[in-house]
């Protein structure tokens, strides 16, 4: 053999090929990360173009309670119970809101958005590090999915509600994820916040001490958090107000509250069919019990958010198990949602992490079908909240015209107004309007022409359906041209604007002899003890007398 003859000479397909990255593996992290942001900008999106007016009970409650008839806060009020339940956050952002923005109700909105996005932050700082930053990308936009679901929409919708409820989850999550790393001190600060926010916060000093004890620490670490939790439980129960609040019932009636229990655990996968709902909460806490067998320090966390929802749902069915609501279960409701995000939202984490194992790409289809398939569910759900709301708006007006009958019809505490006109909250400010794009309350309008009875499609065309009485809700229908008015206006016998109200409100709000078209009925309110002389239709500056036709 010649050890001198030249080596051969490889053929180029022999030879090592240069690596080339795969496209997913410099697109995909980015892509994930703006889907992860989507649901964000919806619920974002919503809450800044929310109605400015509250129109929720407990906001005009509260600020009635805590502060003067000069708008100045009553300290002391603040650490009274609302709803049987502690109050003390919510009622300062409420005042503040007044004191401060004018009682826009979008500023409360955006921060309920702000607050679950921290909640999201919270759920992604406890994922182990082991992860991949692909698969950790790809569990946060779960996260982002489920929490800012399209089920939630009153949240985005009504600061009121989002103030009311996502604090406390806010602070019991924060404490969660702290816990979870060994803060033990800032947790504990956190659960603190909590408990003054809601009654949804009581639980988190149990599932505090879960996670010590998951973790392996000193016993006083266990001991010390369920005993103030007892503390804290028992403190509450001797000291709240006797008597039932708004969708509570003292019946024993086991399988109902079992009912609301499951519901609000599996509410992700139904708008208005209870049952759904049910079995799919039943699966939940099935798949929670299966994983949590591999209990170990890195899921403490995760077991303790589990634990922390379930107890969730338990204080609901506990306290409100009524059938007077959409879908006939207060699970189904859309602010409760959030208990069965933060169940599903720990049962992919533990899925996951118990499971590494599981391929990127069947992660990845999960997840996305999850959270497309459970927002779309919820699409129902926000549009049936959009609807019911709606004509709520028409107490703007009438707090402004001082209606007090519409007032209590609509559930405002009329109560609030002489503090709410001291501090300058909408409506009692210069960024009140009717809409019309120039007449307001006092302005003169030209005698406006009567609106004719049209009977083909795209005729001008409208009635009441309502005697034209002051401090009553007047309603009725109008189409110009085949479309709607762009405002209402209620005039006095000198053509002299004394109310307003509003317009495309659902068929079923005219409450007229003629069917009214879908989106073209109308509600306004005038004051009370005035001569009505009309209604009037504003539409590109014309004028239009709606006939009356009253059933």
């Amino acid at each position: 053999m010649n050890h001198y003859a030249p080596a051969r000479r490889a053929s180029t397909d022999e030879l090592p090929r240069p690596t080339q990255r795969r496209p997913w593996r410099r697109s995909g992290p980015v892509a994930l990360w703006l889907f992860a942001i989507v649901p964000f900008g919806l619920a974002l999106f919503t809450a800044v173009r929310a109605p400015k007016m509250h129109v929720l009970l407990d906001y005009w409650h509260v600020l009635a309670k805590i502060t003067d008839d000069n708008g100045d806060l009553l300290f002391g009020q603040v650490f009274t119970y609302h709803l049987d339940q502690p109050f003390v956050l919510p009622s300062l952002l409420f005042w503040a809101d007044a004191a401060w923005f004018g009682g826009d109700n979008r500023i409360l909105t955006v921060l309920t958005v702000l607050l679950v996005a921290g909640i999201v932050a919270c759920l992604y700082s406890m994922l182990p590090n082991s992860l991949t930053t692909t698969k950790k990308t790809v569990v946060l936009a779960g996260f982002s999915w489920l929490l800012f679901s399209s089920h939630a929409a009153e949240l985005w919708l009504q600061g009121t509600n989002g103030i009311s409820w996502i604090p406390a989850v806010f602070f019991c999550t924060l404490a969660i994820a702290c816990a979870h790393r060994g803060l033990t001190w800032v947790a504990g600060a956190a659960a603190v916040l909590g408990c003054l926010s809601f009654g949804a916060a009581l639980p988190i000093w149990f599932a505090l001490a879960l996670i010590a004890w998951l973790r392996k620490d000193t016993w006083l670490r266990v001991i010390i958090p369920g005993a103030i939790g007892l503390f804290v439980v028992v403190a509450w129960f001797l000291t709240k107000p006797s008597g039932q609040h708004s969708l509570a019932t003292s019946a024993f009636d086991p399988d109902g509250r079992l009912s609301v229990f499951a519901a609000a655990l599996g509410g992700l996968w139904s708008a208005d069919v209870a049952v759904v709902a049910v079995i799919a909460g039943g699966i939940t806490i099935a798949a929670l019990v299966h994983l949590v067998r591999d209990a170990n320090p890195r899921t403490s966390g995760w077991i303790a958010l589990a634990t922390y929802a379930v107890l969730l749902a338990g204080m609901l069915a506990m306290g409100r198990t009524t059938d007077q609501v959409p879908g006939g279960n207060v699970g189904l409701i859309s602010r409760y949602v959030v208990i069965g995000a933060l169940a599903t939202s720990a049962l992919l984490a533990l899925a996951i992490i118990n499971r590494p194992q599981w391929p990127l790409r069947q992660l990845l289809i999960a997840t996305v079908t999850i959270a497309l398939v459970t927002h779309a569910i919820g699409g129902t759900k926000a549009e049936r909240v959009r609807h019911d709301y709606s004509p709520l708006n028409l107490a703007a007006i009438a707090l402004r015209v001082d209606a007090p009958t519409v007032l209590d019809t609509l559930h405002i505490q009329r109560a609030a107004a002489p503090a709410a006109r001291s501090l300058g909250t909408y409506p009692f400010n210069d960024t009140f309007t009717l809409g019309c794009g120039g007449p307001e309350l006092g302005s003169r309008l030209p005698t406006p022409a009567p609106l004719p009875h049209g009977t083909e499609p795209g005729d001008t065309h409208g009635e009441t359906g309502t005697p034209l009485t002051g401090d009553t809700i007047l309603s009725g229908w109008g189409t110009i041209g085949g479309t709607r008015a762009d405002c209402i206006l209620v005039v006095d016998q000198n053509d002299l604007v004394i109310g307003g109200g509003l317009i495309g409100l659902p068929s079923s709000a005219a409450k007229t002899k003629t069917p009214a078209p879908e989106g073209m009925a109308w509600q306004a309110v005038a004051p009370a003890g005035t001569a009505i002389g009309g209604v009037v239709a504003v539409k590109d500056g014309s004028l239009y007398k709606l006939q009356a036709s009253v059933n």
